[in-house]
């Protein structure tokens, strides 16, 4: 009898460790092909991501081999290129991680078609939440809309039993596994590193700050929060690995966990959500200024607070979730542009930048999301005074106002003329029609 043999379609689940698509193939399966496809039309997105990707995927072909296994290459479209493959190891079928982007949406339908048409069979797998998108249901919808609910709805759903990594995978005589380029070079100079084994490393270091997580989590300069974000976006880490080694579903960091699901859920019911307001009737009469947009992007808007958190993006490819909040309001609150390219700036940039979380968040803070009070204002002033009050974070970012002392770092238009002459740093950008002394 022949061995039997399956194709697992990698995409957002890099790792050996808890992953059903992967555990389910070598359980059932006699040999097992992981493969992994190289999109151009998403490798161009992102520099940081591009690299992050790269990294990670070097570390989890290792870990393959270290089980006998490899990771397979491919360049092309993923569609093609897992039929390509299938048919010529002679696959009975195809396992994939279920996602909820449109692009992933379409990929799993195109792939569906192509496996009925080769009489292949494909299945959906779970792993990249910890609660399954589709899992929960108000009564009367197809998603939940408002977060409070659907947490406590998660909170009493049994889960999955987490799996081990494979002892052993097999690949079929004679493939070849492709060449995985160097990890090129990302823009930002001070992004993390890829990988399932730096993802372990560095959850197993903050473990022990998690008791104090509802305490610190918004200290900026304190910079305590866990930064598995990237990870979890690219599958290093499996989030229903993460909350049980995090303890009970009651405490604020799997609260946190619990949002990434919840804009999951609608993401998967709502998948426009990077360019339609989800929220029906939202207001949206934004002004036009690619000269503000620029100074936001690149960190020049003459608000303290506000740029610290920007060059903090371009520098690390992360950001602060506070400041994620503070930056974003100021541009849809504030400089009342648009949130569209704000979602681009941060997914140009941000490590972590996925479709649901990303999107999701821009919606709910410029109030055409599932913020259930969408007139909700960051004034940054306050923030800064409440999240930074002695400056610190802001002098880390914004060097040209380290000597600046006291709260007039978070106060600029405070400072004596003859001071501000001897800064190299813009006065707060005005908005036509606005009452110009807004922030004080």
């Amino acid at each position: 009898m022949s061995d039997r043999t399956a194709v697992v379609l990698l995409t957002r689940d890099l790792r050996v460790h808890d992953h059903p698509a992967l555990a389910t193939a070598c359980a059932a399966f006699d040999r097992v092909v992981p493969l992994f496809v190289l999109d151009p039309a998403l490798t161009a997105l992102s520099p940081n991501r591009t690299r992050f990707l790269h990294q990670s995927l070097a570390e989890l072909r290792e870990a393959l081999r270290e089980r006998g296994g490899d990771l397979v290459i491919r360049r092309g479209d993923p569609v093609a290129e897992t039929i390509r493959l299938a048919r010529e190891v002679h696959a009975e079928g195809i396992g994939l991680s279920a996602d909820v982007s449109r692009h992933a949406h379409r990929r799993q339908e195109r792939l569906r078609a192509e496996c009925e048409r080769h009489r292949l069979f494909l299945r959906l797998f779970p792993g990249l939440t910890i609660v399954d998108p589709g899992a929960l249901r108000p009564t009367g919808g197809d998603h939940y809309r408002v977060f409070s609910p659907y947490f406590r709805a998660w909170q009493g759903v049994a889960l999955r039993e987490e799996l081990a990594a494979p002892e052993r995978v097999r690949l079929p005589d004679g493939i070849d596994p492709g060449r995985l380029p160097a990890p090129p070079k990302g823009d930002s100079p001070d992004a993390a590193p890829g990988g399932e084994r730096v993802a372990q490393r560095r959850l197993t270091g903050w473990l022990p700050t998690l008791k104090r997580y509802d305490d610190i989590h918004d200290d900026m300069a304190g910079d305590e929060t866990s930064r598995l974000s990237p990870y979890l976006r690219f599958g290093c880490l499996s989030p229903l690995s993460v909350a049980n080694r995090a303890g009970g579903r009651d405490g604020p960091f799997v609260r946190q966990l619990c949002w990434r699901d919840f804009y999951y859920q609608v993401t998967d019911a709502f998948p426009e959500i990077s360019g339609v307001a989800y929220r029906r009737g939202a207001t949206e009469e934004w002004r036009e200024d690619g000269e503000a947009l620029t100074a936001w992007a690149e960190g020049r808007t003459g608000m303290p607070i506000v740029d610290a958190g920007m060059r903090q993006l371009r520098a690390e490819g992360w950001m602060h979730n506070r400041a994620r909040l503070i930056t974003a309001g100021h541009l849809t609150k504030t400089l009342r542009l648009d949130w569209r390219p704000g979602v681009k700036v941060f997914s140009r940039w941000l490590l972590d930048g996925d479709v649901a979380n990303n999107s999701g968040n821009w919606q709910w803070v410029a109030g055409t999301g599932n913020d259930s009070r969408p007139y909700r204002g960051f004034n940054p002033v306050r923030q800064a005074e409440r999240y930074d009050p002695v400056g610190a974070y802001v002098r880390r970012w914004v060097p040209e106002l380290a000597s600046v002392e006291g709260k007039a770092i978070h106060q600029p238009w405070r400072l004596p003329p003859e001071v501000r002459r001897t800064l190299d740093y813009p006065p707060p950008l005005e908005v036509p029609g606005a009452d110009p002394v807004w922030l004080r």
